[in-house]
């Protein structure tokens, strides 16, 4: 399979171009399409990768290791409990071993720094599975997710609503200002993106014709929104805020209402999970006829084999 992207890592959407992440979601689809229709194509027989897990998964460790089985590779769960991950050994050292042995390598845990080390010293494609500053192949779900439900992307409008600062919300303003989508982050401004990811995304919106919101009101926020998005209110590593996280956010939850003020009554839903229900979003919302989270889950797995096919 030819690609422009062979050999490449995935560390933060920012290093990709809008034509390359076009690529890998018109990839995507097409995985999908093959799964569904029950080929067996056996792309990476004879394959390794390395699972590199600080924190713990469901989807993206689900959706590495049936995707990369599902083409005939072997995926190799290792956690900090079964490496030197940066102890007793060098994590320069750690990446030049692993590169000698697996074909590509994942990493999920909690210093961006770490995944950059990986990609540097192990002469092997990296992808970021969750950092504390990015999610990349989160978003890759949420963009296919997007596209399935609406047959496109430019001119659609997604807001967040929450933390406005988590890893989540970052990589949400790149894809979509790469993307076209209109994205509006909805948050106290004590939880506000960081500017330079907002001017990051407001300069490539001007290129792709993305506007770029951030906002505290709720109505501002998500009026004229195709798509409603909420994540935890406290992000792993962050369990001792909990009390603080809960004060700033409860105004946020999403809920029918919030739902209501999109004005479309063809809003959808979104949410990366885990989900704390009644917490950021109602039950009757992720439960209801307007979510998508489960697709959205499901496309983890799709756009995780796309890229994995690009860049191998």
């Amino acid at each position: 399979m030819k690609s422009t992207l062979k050999g490449r890592s995935l560390l933060t959407l920012k290093d990709w171009t809008p034509d390359e992440v076009r690529q890998v979601l018109d990839l995507s689809h097409q995985v999908k399409k093959e799964r569904e229709s029950g080929k067996l194509l056996q792309r990476f027989q004879g394959r390794t990768i390395a699972l590199l897990f600080e924190k713990r998964s469901t989807r993206t460790r689900c959706a590495f290791e049936t995707a990369f089985g599902e083409e005939g590779g072997h995926p190799v769960f290792l956690s900090t409990a079964d490496i030197h991950l940066g102890v007793k050994e060098t994590l320069e050292d750690t990446a030049r071993v692993l590169g000698r042995m697996f074909d590509a390598i994942q990493f999920r845990g909690f210093k961006q720094s770490t995944v950059e080390t990986l990609a540097k010293w192990s002469g092997v494609p990296v992808y970021n599975g969750l950092t504390d500053d990015w999610h990349p192949t989160q978003v890759l779900a949420d963009l296919m997710t997007l596209e399935e439900v609406f047959g496109s992307l430019k001119g659609r409008k997604l807001a967040f609503v929450g933390d406005g600062r988590n890893n989540v919300a970052n990589t949400l303003l790149v894809g979509c200002a790469q993307m076209g989508v209109h994205i509006s982050i909805v948050a106290p401004s004590s939880l506000s993106p960081a500017s330079e990811h907002v001017q990051w995304a407001a300069s490539m919106g001007a290129r792709t014709g993305a506007k770029v919101q951030v906002t505290e009101e709720i109505s501002e926020g998500v009026k004229g929104a195709d798509a409603v998005y909420a994540d935890v209110w406290v992000s792993m590593g962050e369990e001792d805020r909990s009390a603080e996280r809960l004060g700033q956010l409860s105004p946020y939850q999403v809920t029918q209402d919030v739902m209501e003020k999109t004005g479309s009554k063809d809003s959808i839903f979104l949410h990366c999970l885990p989900a704390v229900r009644d917490k950021e979003v109602t039950a009757d919302v992720i439960d209801g006829p307007r979510s998508r989270v489960w697709d959205e889950a499901e496309n983890r797995k799709h756009t995780i084999k796309a890229l994995m096919l690009a860049t191998l």
